[in-house]
């Protein structure tokens, strides 16, 4: 893996009209001109949905819509943050004393994340202010990492304010970890492939360590996204985290049934790197040692040989402590299943036999009825746009993201992208969902995009 940082590369400001707007409303916000500014992209997630915190590869790709930061350092030790989004309020601090509030998941937050990581990763106390003004292209809530390219972009900020220097690698650990300033016990993907991002290819993204390999996308197919226009917050929401702790349980349950250090494991990959078996004997042991109906928390607690009090306090995240049932089968056989599925895909994509698009899309189809299922978290506005992609030519069509509203991806045959997006757009836009986010772009065809990146006016 590349030890290098992100690019820098030298822009003409006054050719670019995007970087000239925010310029112009930057000098009309702070009186000043910027420094310089960061890009980092949103993702699309392919497949691999749900097992990057469980120690899982999976194969995302940069999108070409980003979080775009105009920034200023000044003498003073404050931070002043801007949104060219007025639905986003403006936001000052002292930059020495960050605090970010769980309770409460506004846009702000997320930017803090990247900085207050940054400075603790250098052991920092008093840190140079900043004026920053913030321009999305992203649509929030959509399940293509909005959040996570602001928190990456804020890093960078950061990181490029002090002078210092990190690899592309360091970033996005600290930006993982960073993010769960915010309450997200997420895994890595994202901030990976925000900055790890090549244009041209997607990445698999393995972690532990964290390495990223590319895997060119067929020729004759482009992805296309759809948003379903009902939006997910995983920081306001505990349906993720409550997913991540089911997992967790799941890990030390099958952990304890073959007789392993269940207490030390945190991971469903850890009990198979442990067992040393494949996935398919992972399905298997799946079978035999969890049980469909849900796990009571004094069931979980009867099989691990502890109490109440230590399943809470040592195990469960603060948001899940009050959660009834956990369905620990379900989810694992989810975890373990779509795990194969990322390596065929990948698989597949470097074999390329003749109907590569046609076999991608069937392992597209199968992950969104295991993330429908078995991980439950799909919505009715997703299954019907997964229906309708596939009704107007789709080979393959998923939800994408956390689910629970946002994206879908789909993978469409390169001859029939005019129809499909026709097709689509009035079968599911036109009666009255586009209406939710009409400024925003709901369905596009797109491809692999660049990475994370510091612009410095030429």
């Amino acid at each position: 893996m590349s030890t290098e940082g992100p690019a820098t590369c030298r822009v003409q400001v006054a050719e670019n009209p995007r970087l000239l707007k925010l310029k112009e409303i930057f000098k009309s916000k702070f009186g000043s001109i910027p420094k310089f500014y960061v890009r980092a992209p949103g993702r699309v997630n392919i497949i691999g949905e749900h097992i990057d915190y469980c120690g899982y590869a999976v194969l995302p790709m940069a999108v070409e819509q980003d979080v775009l930061i105009a920034v200023e350092p000044v003498k003073t030790h404050t931070l002043q943050l801007a949104n060219t989004n007025s639905l986003y309020l403006d936001f000052t601090t002292s930059a020495d004393n960050i605090q970010i509030d769980k309770t409460k998941p506004l846009w702000h937050n997320y930017f803090l994340c990247g900085f207050k990581g940054i400075q603790e990763h250098f052991g920092l106390s008093k840190l140079t202010g900043m004026n920053c003004l913030v321009d999305g292209t992203i649509p929030p809530s959509s399940g293509l990492s909005s959040s996570s390219a602001l928190v990456c972009c804020a890093g960078l900020v950061t990181l490029t304010v002090l002078g210092m220097n990190l690899s592309k690698v360091e970033l996005a650990e600290i930006c993982a970890k960073s993010e769960r300033y915010i309450g997200t016990e997420g895994g890595g993907m994202d901030q990976s492939i925000s900055f790890l991002a090549e244009e041209g290819t997607a990445k698999l993204i393995e972690f532990s360590p964290l390495r990223a390999t590319d895997v060119k996308l067929p020729g004759g197919a482009v992805f296309v996204i759809a948003n379903s226009c009902v939006e997910m917050n995983k920081a306001a929401t505990s349906h993720f985290n409550i997913r991540v702790m089911e997992c967790r349980l799941a890990a030390k349950l099958l952990a304890k049934y073959k007789s392993l250090q269940w207490d030390q494991i945190l991971r469903l990959g850890e009990v198979q790197a442990s067992l040393g078996v494949s996935l398919e004997e992972m399905l298997a042991i799946t079978e035999d040692a969890l049980h469909p109906e849900p796990y009571s928390p004094e069931e979980v607690c009867s099989i691990l040989g502890i109490s109440l009090q230590e399943l809470r306090t040592q195990i469960l995240s603060p948001n899940t402590q009050d959660v009834l049932t956990f369905k620990l089968y379900q989810r694992a056989k989810h975890v373990y299943s779509e795990a194969a599925r990322v390596l065929r895909f990948k698989k597949t994509c470097e074999e390329a036999p003749d109907n590569v698009v046609q076999l991608l899309g069937e392992l597209m189809n199968q992950s969104h009825v295991s993330c429908r299922d078995m991980y439950e978290c799909s919505c009715p506005e997703l299954d019907q746009l997964v229906d309708i992609c596939r009704t107007f030519g789709a080979e393959g069509s998923r939800l994408t993201g956390a689910g629970w509203g946002g994206c879908t991806v789909s993978i469409v045959p390169v001859d029939k992208l005019p129809s499909f997006l026709a097709d689509v757009h009035g079968a599911y836009y036109q009666r009255g969902r586009q209406s939710l986010a009409p400024e925003k772009p709901s369905l596009f065809a797109t491809k692999p995009g660049g990475g994370a990146m510091v612009f410095l006016e030429a």
